[in-house]
């Protein structure tokens, strides 16, 4: 018999891979994050919900090292990030020693409180934006 956790995690996954995430890339100020995928070397986008702070942006991955996003920075943490419309290239670093329910505290409270309510193992992730 499934696990709850796994249960809720195909079913999240789900939902944003043919529902939401099609939606929300048409957005132009929702912001995105680009990775290069680990297998086909292609652009891989996806929306998500985080806060810059000076030269940093900040997110918490809602299913941790199983996210396709968290597994593509593994194998090459240069990234770019849509912030209000905009791209900026950088690094991203994943941070298993964060607290990432108190970081989800200083994060935007909607996505914060769905990445709560849904995700089975937070990881923090840091992008350090080039100049």
């Amino acid at each position: 018999m499934p696990r709850p956790n796994d249960l809720r995690y195909r079913a999240t996954t789900a939902f944003q891979r043919h529902v939401a995430n099609p939606l929300m890339r048409r957005l132009p100020f929702h912001t995105l994050l680009e990775t290069t995928g680990r297998v086909s070397g292609l652009p891989r986008r996806t929306p998500l919900g985080g806060k810059r702070v000076g030269d940093t942006f900040w997110l918490v991955s809602e299913f941790g090292e199983r996210s396709q996003y968290v597994r593509n920075i593994k194998a090459d943490p240069r990234v770019r990030v849509r912030i209000a419309g905009r791209w900026h290239t950088g690094t991203a670093h994943l941070l298993p020693d964060d607290d990432p329910v108190a970081r989800l505290r200083t994060l935007p409270r909607a996505n914060s409180t769905a990445v709560r309510a849904l995700g089975t193992q937070l990881l923090t992730v840091r992008v350090d934006l080039d100049g």
